[in-house]
């Protein structure tokens, strides 16, 4: 493993069909309340930091990603359901309280646990878009200047922490922990070549690892750790380490991910009615009924970027009042 060192209120083209690509939150499995909906769009993947993080265009289906890193109560439910067995460190005091992020876990642990919560490790891509928030191009996930309050590494606690910790640090779709805490295991294999052919839509990885010094492929490794220096923390930096490596266990973690479910025709119907009530009531000052009806709107499209828009329009209207 290594490191380097708008909205226009109008009916019609608002209600593109691109953008109408999930279930409602009523819809959602009750497991998946901790989960964050990605919309289906298109972001600027990598950054000028270093040789494998080239920049290219990238455009992906819409998805769920977990808000918090996985938990050691997560984990032990776990295990005792499986067998498996407990990570390293399962006991070190500074690590083992069960809101703290599970660590210790290679690769293989991780896809396994996924697996059992009926969910995936996230794409790299996946992993990147989630961090880069809405605009698509923070260099971390709170911004683009590095503020030491909004996450935890370089050893300026000692130990990790909640994994709903640092709040004012979220990425913009509200995903904590993007930045520092732990290195998260994803998906994909490591090339340091291969942003320069990826694919644009919904890519998923290098097709095998780079094999550094013989020591096998290696699996990609994201978002820097508690020890982890500041440069691991722009939302492109990459690490890698082998799958069933967890030699640098006390900062390894990982959270799931998992296609999100199509929206039905009637819920597209639905949520363009309610959208369109909510601009109609915005047109008469009506700003409670508007917010009503756009709270509909994204129930039945939770990442809708015109509704969402359309919502801070209304609350800063109510705010005026």
């Amino acid at each position: 493993m290594r490191s380097h060192t708008v909205l226009q209120v109008g009916l019609g083209v608002a209600l593109a069909a691109g953008s109408l690509s999930m279930a409602s939150a009523g819809d959602q499995p009750s497991r998946d309340k901790d989960m964050v909906p990605i919309p289906k769009g298109e972001f600027t993947m990598g950054s000028n930091e270093h040789s494998d993080e080239t920049k290219h265009q990238v455009v992906l289906d819409a998805y769920l990603i977990d808000k918090y890193e996985v938990s050691n109560a997560r984990y032990k439910e776990f295990m005792s359901a499986t067998g498996h067995p407990a990570p390293a460190y399962w006991d070190d005091p500074r690590l083992s309280k069960p809101n703290q992020p599970v660590v210790g876990v290679s690769w293989t642990d991780a896809n396994a646990f996924c697996k059992w919560e009926g969910r995936r490790l996230p794409t790299e891509a996946e992993w990147e878009r989630a961090a880069k928030g809405p605009e698509g191009d923070n260099h971390y996930p709170w911004g683009h200047k590095l503020d030491p309050q909004k996450a935890n590494y370089g050893q300026n606690v000692g130990r990790t922490m909640p994994v709903d910790s640092y709040p004012e640090g979220v990425s913009g779709f509200g995903v904590y922990n993007m930045a520092g805490n732990v290195f998260e295991w994803v998906e994909d294999w490591y090339d340091p070549k291969h942003y320069k052919e990826s694919i644009a839509l919904n890519p998923k990885g290098a097709e095998k690892g780079y094999n550094f010094a013989n020591q096998g492929p290696v699996k990609v490794l994201r978002g820097g750790s508690w020890l982890a220096p500041e440069t691991s923390l722009h939302t492109s930096h990459r690490f890698w380490n082998q799958p069933d490596n967890n030699s640098y266990g006390v900062g390894l973690g990982f959270r799931c991910a998992k296609a999100a479910p199509a929206i039905s025709d009637e819920a597209v119907q639905a949520g363009r009615d309610a959208f369109i009530a909510a601009l109609v009531a915005m047109g008469a000052e009506k700003h409670a009924e508007a917010m009503t009806s756009i709270e509909r709107a994204l129930a039945a499209d939770p990442g809708h970027k015109e509704y969402l828009a359309t919502r801070d329009l209304i609350k800063r209207s109510m705010t005026k009042k």
